[in-house]
């Protein structure tokens, strides 16, 4: 019997003494990371949440085994930022369904959340029609029967059936009332149960996972009480994808008790809050770089090489190189080259071998 045939199944029950230490910690880490933010400056903390929306947007996607095109997400979230970056990718349309509901439900969190709503977010994830090679019935709730299966043909495995297309609309009522109502209840708790019961339902054809963790990012948005996303669970899931799918498939197996996977649910947020935080501190770092080199006068090459040292720059840096992402001369990027070591802010490498190479100096 699945959760969803139980009677009263929504009346969701925990050990809280069993979830007060993940909680605690999840709590705890929210608070540390939201003052370590503060102290990076504006500038810094929309570059905090460009990662975090591009970390996110793609993960999610990956979660389901479809892979989005780095380079793409990037320019979508940074035109929607309103960030300057070279080299922006024109033609995003294929991604910006995938941005665009993750910066709905985060920026508009406080915002009731509707039907119209969900199928706005459903027919962006779908805009073609289309979910892999099949089509699906986009912008609205499914009218077919649903089941999750893995396996060769002949030798399926059923890992979910989703409750009958007609009791849809009924449950996706009671969902969306217990969703916007006010009623006091821990909000990452409820960012846990949310996800259960959205998953649950399976009320779309196709993107139900997606939309999911939207809604999740959605009330962590209301728990943080900002717009700005500055970690990502969905980043997190990535890397115990396995386990994830488990402790689901076992909580919609089960009774109403959701110890378990608030329990899991939890400890995996406190992960995903603790690895931004490392980031937020590389992050740190680069503003304290800018800093201490504010005053120094640099062209425009040199400005963009360093910046590239600091994010997404592969390999070591050495004079060819530079001379080919700058598109000048050899003799032109070793004095670029010299004039930072001059200042102090390149330091050449000791490893030696037959390229000089260069790093950022300490």
């Amino acid at each position: 019997m699945y959760l969803h045939e139980r009677d009263n199944w929504t009346a969701f029950h925990w050990d809280s003494e069993a979830i007060l230490r993940p909680l605690s910690l999840a709590r705890f880490s929210q608070g540390v990371l939201l003052g370590e933010i503060e102290e990076i400056g504006l500038e810094y903390e929309t570059e905090a949440e460009a990662e975090v929306l591009v970390s996110e947007v793609i993960a999610s996607s990956q979660i389901e085994g479809i892979a989005l095109n780095m380079d793409k997400v990037r320019s979508s979230v940074a035109r929607r930022l309103g960030i300057e970056r070279a080299g922006v990718i024109a033609d995003t349309r294929d991604v910006d369904g995938a941005v665009g509901i993750l910066l709905d439900a985060t920026q508009n969190a406080r915002e009731p959340l509707t039907h119209e709503r969900l199928f706005g977010w459903h027919e962006s994830l779908f805009s073609r029609g289309y979910g892999g090679f099949h089509h699906i019935d986009i912008g609205q709730y499914r009218v077919r029967e649903m089941q999750i299966v893995s396996g060769a043909i002949g030798h399926e495995c059923v890992h979910y059936e989703a409750p009958a297309p007609e009791l849809v609309v009924r449950m996706m009522d009671d969902f969306l009332v217990w969703f916007n109502d006010d009623v006091e209840m821990e909000p990452l708790i409820k960012a846990g149960l949310a996800h259960i019961w959205f998953v649950a339902i399976h009320p779309f054809d196709d993107g139900n996972g997606r939309i999911t963790r939207a809604l999740t990012e959605m009330l962590l948005a209301r728990s943080d009480n900002a717009s700005r996303r500055y970690y990502s669970m969905a980043g997190r899931i990535l890397t115990d994808r396995e386990k994830y799918y488990t402790v689901l498939e076992r909580s919609q197996k089960s009774d109403s008790d959701m110890t378990a996977w608030l329990f899991w649910f939890l400890i995996t947020l406190n992960d995903a809050i603790n690895q931004s935080r490392m980031s937020i501190r590389e992050i740190l770092q680069r503003a304290e770089f800018w800093r201490k080199h504010g005053g120094v006068s640099l062209n425009e090459r040199q400005t963009k090489i360093l910046k590239k040292l600091q994010s997404d720059f592969e390999g070591k840096l050495t004079s060819t190189k530079w001379a080919k992402i700058c598109r000048v001369s050899h003799d032109t990027a070793l004095r670029d080259i010299n004039d930072l070591v001059e200042k102090g802010i390149l330091a050449q490498d000791r490893s030696g071998g037959r390229s000089t190479s260069y790093r950022l100096a300490r």
